[in-house]
């Protein structure tokens, strides 16, 4: 089974940015949104699409 490290490396750059920021280093979805100058929306469509993908890869 991949490590939560491997599967984040399997992700698209901008999957792994955001889903990092938000998970692993507790940055709000505004604060992401701010840093990469990208609406809110796109921050939560980023975070719901990489979360799915993660937790696919994990069954």
């Amino acid at each position: 089974m991949p490590t939560l490290s491997q599967l984040l490396a399997s992700l698209p750059e901008e999957q792994r940015i955001i889903l990092t920021a938000h998970y692993l280093r507790g940055k709000s979805v505004d604060d992401i949104a701010t840093m990469l100058g990208v609406p809110q929306k796109s921050v939560e469509a980023v975070i719901a699409l990489g979360k799915a993908e993660l937790l696919k890869a994990l069954q």
